[in-house]
């Protein structure tokens, strides 16, 4: 089977088949999402970040796929729900965790829930020409930006003694911009975050000397010598790489691709178990041993995030070193996370591929990640034919 069918038929036959419409809450609106390995409720609270992901992901397909009317529907759901029950009236950000009916139960120190309702309304700005959906998607990531980058506004997560900073808002404002840029045009405010971020990246976080992309760093670039500062999580660092080579492939910058390419190569070797096969959770960056009790797992995501990186980087570079990690990850991960019953991928296996958790979906497991990165591999594995 060429590789642009498997994936097509494992996101449309397996996993679409998996979610919908069994995740569309026709009482509440939006979506619920954890479910056990043969699509039971285990749990009706919703994570806000779903109710955003889900939609993007659902209008993505509507825009590049096909114009499925449920597909709108059902997104626009979910970016209703957001406007019911997602925002805090008292200072304008988005909670993490309601109720099924949109009681909040918990908001989180740091904002994504904000940058994945930027995209979804971004994309549905794109499927429906509506100035208002692009106002607030605009909006969401001037409230994501504003949060994660104006000192002194979120609570600090360490005291003046230790001062960390982190990838994660780097990464995901660069992806965020690409999206609005791609949705609702160039937009110099845009080109200038992603340059900011990039350059972050590249001059905090990327260590050329130790062949490693760090997870926090202290302000000024520097590792902490310490359990937290020490810590690579190889699967974001390589979901980072492929945000960086969508950018070389947009500007056609053969400098972002060596830049992608190298924490690629980086991560990878950090990253895959040599042993057991798969993507080690979290590592040392001087291999020393790792606090985490859960650093030998095999999530879901690193994997999902790894294929695209290893597809896009052998799509634009021509290495075939990248095609052969694809497909041996490829055919690792579909043999250990997927379920030929009941469809989808399993979210936790222990170090050795052996089944952690029935979980098909989560707080954190939701319509996203899983499907993203097989529209994403269908789609490169069309453009190289294969």
């Amino acid at each position: 089977m060429k590789l642009e069918d498997f994936y097509h038929q494992q996101l449309y036959g397996d996993c679409l088949a998996f979610w919908f419409p069994r995740a569309v809450d026709e009482q509440h609106g939006g979506f619920l999402h954890c479910f056990d390995r043969d699509g039971t409720l285990v749990d009706s609270d919703k994570s806000v970040w779903a109710q955003g992901r889900i939609s993007w992901m659902l209008l993505t397909l509507y825009l590049e796929d096909e114009r499925r009317p449920e597909w709108l529907a059902w997104a626009e759901s979910g970016l209703s729900f957001l406007e019911k029950h997602a925002i805090d009236q008292e200072d304008g950000r988005m909670f993490f965790h309601v109720q099924r009916d949109g009681q909040p139960i918990r908001k989180r120190r740091y904002a994504y829930s904000e940058s994945f309702a930027a995209i979804a309304y971004a994309a549905h700005a794109a499927a429906t020409g509506s100035d208002r959906s692009a106002e607030q998607a605009r909006h969401w990531f001037h409230r994501f930006t504003e949060w994660n980058f104006t000192p002194g506004l979120m609570p600090a997560k360490y005291t003046d003694v230790r001062p960390m900073i982190g990838l994660g808002p780097r990464m995901i404002t660069l992806v965020t911009a690409q999206e609005l840029s791609l949705r609702l045009g160039d937009d110099p405010q845009l080109r200038a975050w992603i340059d900011r971020c990039i350059d972050e990246i590249r001059s905090l976080f990327v260590k050329e000397d130790l062949r490693v992309v760090m997870e926090s760093v202290t302000p000024d670039g520097g590792i902490c010598d310490h359990f937290d500062g020490r810590l690579l999580n190889p699967g974001h660092a390589i979901e980072g790489a492929w945000f960086i080579l969508e950018e070389a492939r947009r500007r056609n910058s053969s400098d972002l691709l060596d830049l992608g390419c190298k924490m690629l190569d980086w991560m990878w070797e950090r990253g895959w178990d040599k042993e057991c096969g798969g993507l080690f959770y979290f590592r040392d960056v001087y291999d020393k041993p790792i606090q985490e009790y859960w650093h030998g797992m095999k999530f879901w995501w690193p994997h999902d995030e790894a294929l695209i990186a290893t597809l896009m980087a052998y799509r634009l570079s021509g290495q075939d070193q990248y095609l052969r990690w694809h497909m041996q990850l490829k055919d690792w991960s579909f043999s250990h996370f997927g379920d030929p019953v009941h469809g989808e991928w399993y979210g936790y296996l222990q170090r050795d591929g052996s089944l952690s958790s029935a979980l098909k979906g989560s707080l954190w497991k939701s319509f996203f990640h899983h499907p993203r990165a097989l529209w994403m591999c269908r789609n490169l594995a069309r453009e190289l034919g294969i």
